[in-house]
């Protein structure tokens, strides 16, 4: 479960030519496609919604796309993401009322199961809800907007999930989003990260592949540093 994953965030690519974005992202190293939809309810913005989700399956895209809903109420909208190609759903538990009934949802149509804890939100839930869990997601950044600065007490938060993790032997992913850059995401993998969501630090560069090789350089430099 170490291993780095770059999921690259299209909240910050040219929807003009997203198709192409993602291709070229993708060929550029990314390993998933991470899909912010924001409903201008639970976040302060409005993005996008399954219908992208399935033109970009229909386009081509065979990488897994990592669905992040920032959305309340958040059942509705499971069935049509599952049906629309989303690999994988994550969901704010402030956003259900029943968060292991949405969990269970989730993987009633096939897809894997993340939660997502915003940077004010207490860990304790993770002690009922790991075990069902294929991916915690920690947010960095407040939800509702691309390109904020990253929060360093995420990096506390990110220990201690990682403590909670590896005691719990489960198999479950810990993501971090938000204002990860080439400049930081050694320090977050330090902490514990093994999934990064990445959107302005790659979209906003010239040359997505040399970003994410940097990327991957400054993780394996952390792996190789004895304890």
């Amino acid at each position: 479960m170490s291993d780095c994953i770059i999921a690259a965030s299209i909240l910050s690519a040219d929807f003009a030519r997203l198709g192409e974005e993602v291709d070229n992202v993708l060929a550029a190293g990314a390993d998933w496609v991470h899909f912010d939809v924001m409903d201008n309810h639970y976040v302060p913005n409005l993005t996008i919604g399954p219908m992208v989700c399935e033109a970009l399956r229909k386009h081509g895209v065979s990488a897994p796309i990592d669905v992040h809903l920032m959305i309340e109420p958040v059942d509705r909208i499971v069935p049509d993401f599952a049906k629309a190609g989303a690999s994988l759903i994550s969901f704010h538990p402030e956003a259900s009322r029943h968060v292991h009934r949405t969990i269970q949802l989730i993987k009633s149509h096939g897809c894997r199961a993340g939660l997502v804890l915003n940077p004010a939100t207490p860990v304790d839930i993770l002690d009922w809800a790991l075990p069902d869990l294929d991916l915690v997601l920690l947010m960095s950044v407040n939800p509702g907007f691309g390109g904020q600065a990253f929060i360093a007490s995420a990096l506390d938060k990110l220990r201690m999930v990682r403590d909670m993790i590896d005691r719990s032997g489960w198999p479950v992913r810990l993501e971090i989003d938000g204002g990860v850059k080439v400049g930081n995401i050694g320090e977050i993998a330090a902490a514990g990260a093994d999934t990064f969501v990445a959107g302005s630090a790659i979209f906003g560069a010239k040359d997505y592949a040399k970003v994410v090789a940097a990327m991957r350089r400054e993780v394996a430099a952390v792996k190789q540093t004895p304890a």
